[in-house]
Order: C-alpha cells, then structure tokens, then sequence
C-alpha cells in the first residue's frame, strides 16, 4: 500500500483549517498530510489543534512554488498530492485517484472538480476539463493551463526526472511544471470530480488577476518549441 503524500502550503489563509480536515478525513489510509508555513502573519492559530496529526514545516515567504518544494523535499510518499489551503478534497479523492492510477498504469492524472463558496456551497460542477486525444490536449496546453493542479496526482519520482517547481515564478510555477513534465509521461484524466474548488474575494486569481497574463506568456514563450515538437509528433504520419 503506497504511501501518498498531500503537501498543503499555507499562507494567511483563513479556509486552512478545512483543508486540513479534509486531508486528515480521507478514505485512504496511507497518508502524510505536509502543512508548509509559507511565512504566514494571521490564521496561524487555525493550525494548532492538527499540529500532531500532520507534519508541520514553518518557513520564511517564498511563495507557493517554494512552499510546495519544501514539502516536495520532506515527503516519503511515493506520489505527491497538493492541496490548496482554501481547496477541499472528496473524502475518497486519494483512494479512488490512485486506484485510476493503477488501472491505467498512470505515472501523472489529474481530475473533474467541482466550484464552491466560501460556505463549501456548490456553485458549479464538472468544470474540468476532458480531451478525445493528445493533439487537442497540446494544442490546449500550448495555449495555457486547462489543468487544476489540486487535482493532480503523480509520482514522486517525476521530480527526480523534471526538476522541482520553479520557485521565480509567482503565479503559473504549476504551468511551467506540466509543460516539464508533459515531455516524458501522459496525463491521465478522472472523469469524477475528486476536487471542491473554492471561489472567494481572497484567491490568487482574483488579487492577481493582472499580473498572471504576463506569467502565464513568459512561460508559453518558455516552452513554445518543445510543445510544438509534440504537436508536430502527433500530427506527422
């Protein structure tokens, strides 16, 4: 029974304890559940009554990127699973994910996920989003990222191949990993929804919803060539 690993970065945020709780909660026994402290000045106190259920790692603000290589790097898990704070996982998300995995033969997948409020309402479902083949999938890849990277589940030993998040990104460090590690391995969609999304006046996308566009281009110029030679392989005879 693999031991998978759900690294939580934490900072200010005021959902985390929910999250905790819900990694805490799920159906799959062989967990470890990584809270990073990304330097957090509020909402600390929401941490303490799991401080001796999950690893617990406080760090200097280096952003998310950062956050998510320091659990990286603390993991013993044999796959890696990130949850946002202000996320939420199904009770069975790990369990019913890794089984995928398995079936398939999967090294990386991700899931369907479902948008909630700041009161855990549903607002919309089945928002992810499902390609027929990998020519479409590239194609959308090359254009952004069509991929919730509280979704995904993968191998650990992918870092090993494809190197760490890139902690000088800000905002689109999980874009830059996926076009990393769509040059060696497939991602395999779950067609269930396995992840709540929460939709709140706080989230990244919101506050920096100028600043990402720019991210999210230096990384397509990045990587423009390479996901262009996996079109290109797709489409030759």
């Amino acid at each position: 029974m693999e031991k998978v690993s759900i690294i939580i970065p934490f900072y200010n945020c005021a959902y985390v304890d929910r999250a905790i709780k819900c990694a805490l909660a799920q159906t799959y026994e062989n967990i470890e559940v990584i809270v990073v402290n990304d330097g957090s000045k509020v909402n600390e106190e929401k941490l303490t009554p799991f401080l001796n259920k999950v690893r617990y790692i406080k760090k200097g603000n280096g952003g998310t990127g950062s956050a998510l290589n320091t659990g990286i790097r603390a993991a013993t898990g044999k796959y890696f699973s990130w949850l946002s704070s202000d996320d939420l996982y199904r009770p069975d998300k790990v369990e019913k994910q890794l089984n995928f995995m398995k079936q398939h033969q999967a090294s990386v997948s991700y899931s369907n996920y479902v948008l909630i409020d700041e009161n855990d309402k549903p607002k919309s479902g089945n928002v992810g989003v499902s390609f027929p083949n990998r020519l479409q999938f590239y194609k959308t890849l090359k254009a952004g990222c069509p991929i919730n990277g509280c979704t995904v589940m993968m191998k650990m030993d992918i870092f090993q191949e494809v190197g760490l998040f890139d902690e000088s990104l800000s905002y689109a460090q999980d874009y830059d990993l996926w076009l990393r590690v769509v040059q060696k391995y497939d991602f395999h969609y779950v067609e269930e929804p396995l992840v709540f999304y929460r939709v709140h006046g706080e989230m990244g996308t919101k506050k920096h919803a100028t600043d990402i566009p720019r991210e999210i281009q230096l990384v397509r110029n990045r990587y423009r060539k390479s996901i262009l030679d996996l079109i290109l392989r797709e489409t030759t005879p």
